[in-house]
């Protein structure tokens, strides 16, 4: 198929964006600028960043993974930036992965989720051929997730409810960041609201690390979060009892 977008990368034998190895596709472009991001590189988009490509191009590298995807009951995976905004890409891309039978993800954080009719076209059609979403809800509080991601999280959370609506299986995540994501009270916020949804399969808690941290120096963009430490496991397994209401250790 001739329609084309750009990616900023893919990974051949991805373990954790979803069941089993994932073929993961990286797209350019995202509308959050997360003080935590490791990926700068993918921000912008439409100005000759990243690689354009075509859902042809893209089909003929995944067949050559599919005996693999396969027996580990994996598939194709598609990441960011922020997938949602090459939604029409998508489209066809996961229309010829369901040909193959392939299972199909996108992990997003819901940043450009708009109500507005045209948009809401696309995505319905989108559900259609996507099995599952890793939804990304990075800060239940809006004030500190202005602060964290520039945007506001109204439009996230209902992007939220619309994935319920839709009876599309999410796994929530949510990137633990010391000083920034781990107020207990927050976490205690983001947990009951993740309760009210009915169509989360799982919770993942992802540790903040500064694997991203030479991609700011190499664009020349000063780290903000100089100083900021991996959270202990010990801190981690506290915030998804929190989030889940249970009791891991």
């Amino acid at each position: 198929m001739k329609i084309q977008t750009r990616i900023h990368s893919v990974e051949s034998c991805g373990t954790v964006d979803g069941p089993g190895l994932r073929y993961v596709i990286f797209t350019q472009g995202c509308l959050l600028r997360c003080l935590y991001c490791h990926n700068p590189d993918t921000w912008t988009f439409g100005n000759g960043e990243g690689k354009e490509i075509s859902v042809d191009e893209l089909m003929k590298d995944i067949k050559d993974y599919l005996p693999f995807l396969q027996a580990s009951n994996g598939g194709v995976t598609v990441s960011g930036g922020e997938p949602l905004l090459h939604v029409d890409f998508l489209i066809d891309l996961f229309t010829e992965c369901k040909k193959l039978g392939i299972h199909t993800a996108i992990d997003s954080s819901g940043g450009c989720f708009t109500r507005k009719e045209r948009f809401i076209h696309s995505l319905d059609r989108l559900m259609e051929v996507t099995d599952l979403v890793l939804l990304d809800l990075k800060q239940i509080d809006e004030k500190k997730h202005k602060n964290l991601t520039s945007v506001s999280n109204k439009h996230i959370l209902d992007f939220a409810h619309y994935l319920q609506e839709k009876k599309k299986p999410v796994w929530v995540r949510h990137v633990l960041v010391p000083g920034l994501t781990d107020d207990e009270e927050d976490l205690k916020r983001l947990g009951a609201f993740i309760r009210t949804l009915t169509n989360v399969e799982k919770v993942e808690i992802l540790p903040y690390h500064q694997l991203g941290v030479y991609k700011y120096e190499a664009l020349g963009i000063e780290y903000p979060l100089k100083g900021v430490e991996t959270p202990a496991d010990e801190k981690v397994r506290w915030a998804y009892n929190i989030l889940t209401n249970s009791n891991i250790r």
